[in-house]
């Protein structure tokens, strides 16, 4: 495992770094202090620029916009992590067992996976969407039926690398049960690969379940999720930038935050790269 106190290595790493903990901070508690009430409408204040009073401005109904933007932390990124969380344990279960079993369940349960990472994940997920019904939780559900199979195919070729190690051969001799092999063989060995592939699939699934708000088939509006909060405002853009401006920052900003943390885990706890380097 790399040497996590050599992080960050500049300015850019901290920037994105503070940036990922105040987003996840206000997913978390964001929703508790804001200003306003995100769903309360008044549509004598509606489309107001950012002031003193409104600091991002309103929306088409009198909504304040920096509120809406503090909750609808809770609904992008919680379920950004759900979805993560939830495939991360599933793809790695199938690609473990996969590994260690062998034989026609390895092939079975690969072939699946390269049937399903045959569609595009954006494209199988709206299918499952639209089939489930079109709410957040659908969403939540068809990333998770498409984003299984990477995690299935990488846990599948780490532990393979890692049963051919001579430690793990060596323990096989002596009777050591398979459960002890992947908790303290396996999964403290797949831990750099697995912390990469998740950091950057955080702002990928985050903009697929804001897509999927933003085709009408996640979120619906007027939760504000940032990809509702965008679809909502879209009318609006021409006269009041502020009301998809705002959301699609927000989008922006997470989304390359970590991207870059993910850089550079990838560049810190990859063996090549820092061979490299």
């Amino acid at each position: 495992m790399g040497n996590l106190t050599s992080y960050p290595k500049g300015a850019l790493e901290w920037a994105a770094i503070f940036l990922a903990v105040a987003i996840l901070i206000m997913a978390l508690f964001g929703g508790w202090f804001t200003p306003y009430d995100p769903l309360q409408i008044d549509f004598r204040g509606k489309l107001q620029p950012p002031s003193g009073e409104h600091w991002l401005g309103t929306d088409g109904s009198g909504r304040d916009v920096l509120s809406r933007l503090m909750a609808g932390a809770q609904l992008t990124i919680l379920s950004t992590l759900v979805v993560i969380a939830v495939v991360l344990v599933i793809g790695c279960a199938i690609g473990i067992t996969s590994a260690f079993v062998g034989g026609w369940l390895d092939n079975l349960l690969m072939r699946l996976a390269d049937i399903w990472l045959g569609f595009p994940p954006l494209i199988l997920a709206l299918g499952f969407a639209a089939a489930l019904g079109s709410s957040l939780e659908a969403a939540i559900w068809a990333l998770i039926f498409s984003w299984w199979p990477n995690y299935a195919r990488l846990s599948r070729m780490i532990t393979n690398d890692i049963l051919s190690e001579p430690f793990v051969a060596g323990a096989t001799a002596l009777g050591v049960p398979t459960w002890r092999k992947v908790v303290f063989y396996v999964i403290p060995n797949a831990f750099d690969v697995l912390i990469i592939q998740v950091t950057l699939d955080i702002s990928a699934v985050m903009l697929a379940i804001s897509g999927l708000s933003f085709i009408g088939v996640g979120a619906q509006i007027p939760a504000p999720e940032w990809g509702a909060m965008i679809a909502g405002g879209r009318a609006h853009a021409g006269s009041a930038w502020w009301v998809v401006m705002v959301p699609g920052l927000a989008i922006f900003v997470t989304a390359l935050a970590f991207n870059i943390i993910g850089d550079m885990l990838r560049r810190e706890l990859d063996p090549t790269t820092r061979r490299r380097a």
